[in-house]
């Protein structure tokens, strides 16, 4: 007997599918972490209104997660996955004016929401506060905003005998104005700067807390405000903050000492330090640093005949003082040198020294033949262009010399276009002051108050080396959260979006993280690395089907896959059919 399967054509039927997708897991994490109850405990909505802030602040969060839109988009995407059914939001209650609404009364509890979240999530998911790893960012934004200004207030008031930080609605938003030119940001370009507090372990990063800075404001700024929210917020009873050498200052390291049992692990600039490294260079005693990179310790257990780079450390007992205060604070200075890093650089300017040598001697023959643009000023301009703000420019030297009537008759006949020179072009290269930077190649410089008894040189440079996990988060709020660029109409909401989008951040991490914590120790290693767009992905095809009647639709989840009920019990979630059962009424009889 032969068993044969046959697919035939069926009527046409009303009934829908939805694609609810990433939502099977974002909705139950967004209930794990209390969201709606802790928006509406700091923005409690008015009595008389259709839904309270946090169903229609954690619906947009669900939305710029699912995929980034604007306010007017988010109706048309709920419809479209079954968010309105989730929410219990019409799509036609879903309007970019009650979204508005919403962002006005989160941006005056912002720091605050922030905070408490952050702080349900320490306590709900087992994440300590004691070290958090602190890196700014730019975000871009798109059109006029004549309304943006310089922020009224400061966040920290010294002007009074006690300081007084400043947060929530008496804080003003961020100055939305031109920032430094970087690679994504040309120059002219419309910024303000987000500053992210990350949590690192063995499970990965999560982004906890962060605050927002105007758009032409540096880094040392940025954390010295940053660290006054966190102590008024967070309150942490003990905290190490590691950050990069655009955060660093003595100032910064005195404000940390003075906040309580806090201490500071942060790179600096080279140049600061240079003088002290030449005192003690010979005397200093360097050691192999047991940190390596996911590629070195790769190459390392498969053998590889690929370059087996390392770092080695030097660490050196040292008081700094600050200039403005007078007040000294005792660190330890940890040299580091690495062989890549020196390779890179040296690879680099050559690159450079090779390039500036080609264009000069262009310039030369140029100048000789009097060819177009050979006079001084061209010259000079033509020079300032292609050196621009290279390193390796410092070394060479330039001038243009009149010739003489003399020298100008010995020259032989200028060739066919050409005129006869009348200045002689030269340049000199600085060989010794190059030699001199290569000495420093491949050194970089770390400081750190915390104490040796708490973390040896090698500990503190392992911490600090976590940097790369805060930086790669700042790369997903401006990546795959697509934070930037920025339409709306006010920079209150453009704030509000941005500690939102924080908020989105935090969820976004803490789902692998969840994951992650809940693999078993004998797991493949793929399955312990396991990232949220990979679990995103694995739901992009679940949808819902939707079925008409005359009393009104019955929504129908279908069946999970495998895989799919596999992640939905690592994570301890319920499935959407267990979720839409206990959110939506039983059919009528």
């Amino acid at each position: 007997v032969t068993h044969m399967a046959f697919t035939w054509y069926g009527n046409q039927t009303d009934s829908e599918a939805r694609r609810f997708g990433s939502l099977a897991v974002v909705f139950p994490l967004i209930e794990r972490m209390n969201v709606m109850s802790i928006i509406n405990q700091h923005v409690p909505a008015d009595p008389q209104a259709d839904f309270d802030y946090g169903t229609t602040l954690s619906l947009l969060m669900a939305a710029r997660l699912s995929s980034p839109m604007g306010l007017s988009n988010v109706a048309q995407w709920a419809q479209d996955t079954g968010a309105d059914i989730l929410w219990g939001m019409p799509p036609n209650k879903i309007n970019d004016d009650r979204l508005g609404r919403a962002l006005d009364a989160f941006f005056e509890q912002r720091h605050s929401i922030l905070a408490s979240l952050a702080l349900y999530v320490s306590r709900e998911f087992d994440v300590p506060l004691n070290e958090l790893h602190y890196d700014p960012t730019h975000i871009l934004l798109e059109g006029e905003y004549e309304e943006a200004t310089a922020r009224v207030k400061e966040v920290i008031d010294r002007s009074g005998k006690k300081e007084v930080v400043r947060s929530n609605d008496q804080l003003g938003p961020a100055h939305i104005t031109k920032g430094r030119a970087t690679d994504d940001a040309p120059n002219g370009s419309l910024m303000i700067h987000a500053g992210l507090c990350t949590f690192v372990d063995e499970f990965g990063p999560l982004p906890l807390y962060g605050h927002t800075v105007d758009g032409n404001q540096n880094g040392r700024k940025a954390v010295d405000e940053q660290l006054a929210l966190l102590c008024k917020h967070l309150k942490p009873a003990k905290l190490t903050m590691i950050s990069d050498r655009g955060t660093f200052s003595v100032g910064h390291l005195l404000r940390l000492r003075a906040a309580g049992h806090s201490n500071a692990i942060c790179s600096a600039p080279w140049g600061e330090f240079r003088e002290l490294f030449d005192k003690h260079r010979k005397t200093l005693l360097w050691k192999h640093a047991s940190y390596l990179s996911i590629e070195q310790q790769r190459r390392r257990n498969t053998g590889s005949l690929l370059p087996q780079e390392h770092y080695e450390l030097a660490v050196l007992r040292h008081t700094l003082k600050d200039d403005a205060t007078d007040k000294e604070i005792a660190c330890r200075v940890i040299f580091v040198f690495s062989t890549a890093d020196q390779k890179v650089v040296r690879k680099q300017r050559k690159k450079q020294i090779d390039s500036i040598r080609e264009d000069l001697e262009k310039t030369q023959k140029n100048v000789s033949r009097r060819g177009p643009y050979s006079d001084e000023d061209s010259v000079a301009r033509r020079i300032a262009r292609l050196t621009g703000k290279k390193d390796a420019a410092k070394y060479f030297s330039w001038k243009m010399t009149k010739l003489t009537k003399r020298e100008q008759e010995g020259l032989p006949k200028p060739g066919r276009g050409c005129r006869p020179a009348t200045h002689r072009f030269e340049f000199t290269f600085d060989e010794a002051a190059w030699r001199v930077d290569e000495e420093y190649d491949g050194y970089s410089v770390v400081v750190t108050t915390v104490p040796q008894n708490r973390a040896s040189g090698d500990e503190v440079f392992t911490k600090f080396k976590q940097q790369i996990y805060s930086e790669q988060v700042n790369r997903s709020f401006k990546g795959p959260l697509a934070i930037q660029p920025v339409f709306l109409q006010t920079p209150e909401r453009v704030e509000a979006l941005v500690f939102l989008m924080i908020i989105v951040l935090m969820l976004y991490y803490l789902l692998q993280r969840h994951y992650r914590q809940s693999v078993p120790d004998d797991a493949p290693q793929k399955e312990h690395r396991t990232t949220t767009r990979t679990i995103l992905e694995a739901f992009s095809s679940y949808s819902l089907l939707i079925h008409y009647h005359r009393l009104g639709c019955e929504v129908q989840p279908t069946a999970l896959t495998t895989r799919q009920r596999e992640i939905l019990q690592q994570l301890g979630f319920s499935t959407p059919a267990q979720i839409l059962s206990h959110r939506l009424p039983r059919p009528p009889t």
